[in-house]
């Protein structure tokens, strides 16, 4: 017993100096699990405390963040969608899209839900099977049905190119140097839907953290080695905050941003976006010891106090304690404007405002928490858009939801300018199948169509700014163009791109039979069968806030 109290005594002594890390009990980046580009997810339900706080979650193969699906340049995917969820708190139905992949040809793989298929059931499964030949980068997989990724269901993927042009610029990229960045809600998602503004409980990296007054849970820790130059590839799964990344005592340079190379870009902190990803090249030249790895939400209160929005860089021979650095203003924060790609550099079209081939301005608005596009609220469609081209419709007028799918000419360039009034945080809007142009960011008044940052999000800014981008429409399907707060996309912050629809049916690889039974079986699915809690959600939400979206009708397949 003296012992015991000796050792305890010794531990609290410690603790005042320097909080021991208790990482080395925890999965740690280095120890991912790793999927190849032919596999298997299992999505299905566990009890988890990545903050020290236990909730059921909906996972991917039991783990938070899901497992690294990890590809070659070239390699064709085929992975297969396997549900077994059975918590009735949450949804019972599943959908994966792979975030930034063009699925050009294969856009029923694209797994958006209500606009490239129905929702996979309960105990049912989908073999996505597409190619990627042309993409090489930071990528990442979530569920695509209503909130459902906020509940856990986001994992990341890399497609590794063996001829990278950047390659000589470092050392090390593998599965210890992908870092995850997300929020984390002590609430489950089908509750927090139907509140106006809720607030994430804390944010994870490689899906450990701490929240305010809570455990001091194991934080995660990234191992260097000094002298060596990591590529460090940041992955926002956010379901709502921004972040302001950075290392203490280090540079960080940016040569991706979205899958799409950039010139490489020195910086001492970013903002990353959710949805956004950035390759960042950090040299391991400092002395050996531990370093914080900060990122700070843009939430109130948000703070570093007892190692909130935080994990560490440990060089290897530092001891194995939590750091002592001291966070310092950034000298060099990351302007979107000096982001330029590498690889073919220049928007396509005439360099002039307007002169594009179709020319797009859409206004977001928001009344009572629900969001407009051009004054129409995206409402999910019982029979996803795809399907309804499929089926012979072709006008606007024939596509639900009605006046939120936009048809496009085929092989034209398409300018978009898209400004919000209203709600005075940014919003990440996200494009499927295309990577775009930033011409004009959010808060900037330069107008660049000779190297602008391409990527696959891009954030609006606040009210009175405005963003410009450009793609062109060589990808024939509906693709959809959302903001990526999830909470926003279910309060109708989306439209959808219908690109040729009468090029679609002979643009489209086969589309699998199994694609065809996914709406006939989730469209006889009982109310109990979608879970999600039904009413007892809404008036759990009511003891949250009173700030609530009206509540909901009975539950059915469209909820």
């Amino acid at each position: 017993m003296f012992i015991l109290i000796l050792i305890a005594s010794i531990i609290s002594l410690i603790n005042a100096a320097a909080i021991v890390s208790r990482s080395q009990s925890y999965p740690s980046s280095s120890q991912l699990a790793v999927l190849g580009p032919k596999t298997r997810l299992t999505i299905g339900n566990k009890v988890i405390a990545p903050d020290g706080f236990e909730r059921s979650a909906t996972l991917v193969n039991g783990v938070f963040p899901g497992p690294l699906i990890a590809a070659q340049k070239g390699d064709d995917f085929a992975i297969e969608v396997v549900n077994e969820l059975q918590d009735e708190s949450m949804f019972m139905s599943t959908s994966v899209h792979w975030h930034g992949l063009y699925q050009n040809g294969t856009n029923y793989a694209d797994g958006a839900s209500s606009v490239t298929q129905c929702p996979i059931a309960q105990n049912h499964s989908f073999l996505h099977t597409f190619s990627a030949p042309n993409q090489a980068g930071t990528y990442w997989y979530h569920s695509h049905y209503s909130v459902q990724y906020c509940d856990g269901l986001r994992g990341p993927l890399v497609i590794y190119d063996p001829h990278d042009p950047l390659a000589h610029m470092y050392d090390i990229d593998d599965a210890s140097t992908v870092v995850t960045l997300s929020d984390w809600y002590h609430t489950v998602a089908t509750v927090l839907r139907y509140v106006i503004g809720n607030t994430a409980s804390s944010s994870l990296i490689n899906g450990l953290g701490r929240y305010a007054g809570g455990p001091m849970s194991a934080l995660a820790v990234i191992t260097v080695e000094q002298g060596k130059r990591y590529r460090m590839r940041l992955i926002s799964m956010s379901c709502d905050p921004n972040f302001q990344f950075s290392v203490d005592g280090h540079n960080l340079t940016i040569i991706e941003a979205d899958g799409e190379l950039t010139e490489p870009l020195v910086v001492d902190q970013l903002q990353i976006f959710a949805g956004q990803r950035y390759s960042v090249v950090l040299v391991a030249d400092k002395p050996v010891d531990n370093y914080w790895i900060r990122n700070l939400p843009n939430t109130a209160n948000a703070s570093y106090e007892e190692g909130t929005n935080s994990a560490i860089l440990r060089y290897k021979g530092a001891r194995e304690v939590e750091p002592a650095t001291v966070n310092t203003a950034p000298k060099n924060p990351l302007a979107e404007t000096n982001l330029h790609a590498l690889i073919n550099p220049g928007a396509p079209g005439i360099p002039e405002y307007g002169k594009a081939d179709i020319n797009l301005n859409l206004k977001v608005s928001v009344v009572d928490g629900i969001f407009y596009v051009n004054n129409v609220t995206f409402k999910p469609p019982t029979v996803p858009v795809l399907l309804q081209i499929l089926s012979g419709a072709q006008e606007p007028s024939q596509l639900l939801s009605n006046g939120s799918v936009i048809i496009l000419e085929a092989n034209k360039v398409v300018e978009l300018t898209l400004s919000t009034t209203g709600l005075a945080v940014p919003h990440p809007m996200h494009l499927h199948g295309h990577s775009f142009d930033v011409i004009q960011s959010a808060g900037n008044s330069t107008l660049n169509y000779i190297n602008p940052v391409r990527r696959d999000v891009v954030s609006t800014g606040v009210p009175g700014q405005q963003v410009v981008i450009r793609w062109v429409t060589d990808n024939s399907g509906p693709w959809f163009l959302h903001c990526h707060i999830d909470w926003h996309l279910e309060a109708g912050l989306a439209v959808v791109m219908a690109e040729s629809p009468s090029d679609t049916r002979a643009h489209l690889n086969h589309a699998p039979h199994a694609w065809d039974q996914l709406c006939p079986t989730f469209d006889s699915l009982t109310p109990s069968q979608l879970g999600g809690g039904g009413l007892k959600s809404y008036e759990e939400a009511t003891n949250i806030s009173t700030l609530l979206y009206p509540p909901p009708p009975l539950p059915s397949a469209t909820s």
